[in-house]
């Protein structure tokens, strides 16, 4: 006789035996982990940062491209990059570089505020990085920058000050950083007053002079669209001198050597909005 082994199928209660985690055990997880994944990109950071100052040890920092000194500090930032822009372009160009390469981990959330002299608006990159990056706050201080040098300044721990740009026949110029907490503060603190004092880019005047922001942009849009002369004084409601002295002034604020180089620097600048 063949015996009959019997399977009996799984009870209801068996099944409802296997629990899923509950949500709050995965938030609680999931709050770990990325706790732990901050903490990781934290310290590779400031290792990065430890291993770039070890590196320039023993050499004047002056000598250190300024390119390689802005690119390794704004790229270890995590929470604040202030700047202070004096107009000299080779620093403008790195910093305005450094900012615009595509953020990575922590640098997403970085605040970003630039403090300008008025001449820095010329080259048309604080401009450019304004309309692209959202997180760069812009001001301008139209006195002058008193007693600020040129500066980077990282998370509230460490300053970048550098004075006597180079220049040819020259040499490099003095930089020192700085992590004393206490200088630190302080620099922090008169960054602070002057930035209070700042006027923001998008209320700051297109371009100086006796000229308001809304004649500007006629003018401009006149040249760009190959108005005579003429026909764009009849419209400013000026004499022909008059519009061309105009034109002139602006072209020579604008640093530009023709009509055409205008409007070009014009829609860098922001003047004019680009045609697509």
């Amino acid at each position: 006789m063949v015996g009959l082994v019997r399977v009996s199928e799984p009870s209801p209660m068996s099944t409802e035996s296997t629990e899923t985690p509950s949500s709050g055990a995965i938030d609680y997880v999931e709050h770990a982990l990325l706790a732990a994944r901050d903490l990781i990109e934290s310290t590779v950071t400031r290792h990065r940062r430890e291993l770039a100052q070890d590196s320039w040890a023993g050499t004047a920092l002056g000598k250190v491209p300024l390119a390689e000194v802005v690119d390794t500090l704004v790229d270890c930032a995590e929470r604040t990059v202030s700047v202070v822009l004096s107009g000299n372009e080779e620093q403008t160009r790195a910093v305005c570089a450094a900012l615009a390469r595509p953020a990575r981990g922590a640098r997403r959330a970085l605040v970003v505020r630039l403090l300008c002299e008025e001449r820095v608006l010329a080259s048309g990159a604080v401009r450019a990085l304004a309309r692209t990056d959202p997180r760069c706050e812009i001001r301008i201080c139209d006195g002058g920058l008193p007693a600020l040098p040129e500066a980077l300044l990282i998370d509230g721990e460490v300053v970048y000050l550098r004075r006597g740009p180079s220049e040819p026949g020259r040499g490099p110029g003095q930089a020192s950083l700085v992590e004393d907490p206490a200088t630190v503060r302080a620099l922090e603190m008169m960054f602070a007053g002057t930035w209070g004092n700042a006027v923001a880019l998008a209320d700051y005047p297109r371009l100086g002079g006796r000229l308001c922001p809304d004649s500007v942009r006629r003018i401009l849009e006149c040249l760009r669209t190959g108005h005579t002369d003429e026909v764009a004084a009849r419209q400013m409601q000026v004499s022909l001198r008059t519009y061309r002295r105009y034109v002139a002034e602006i072209m020579r604020e604008l640093g530009a050597n023709s009509r055409f180089q205008a409007g070009v620097r014009a829609v860098e600048m922001g003047l004019l909005p680009s045609r697509h």
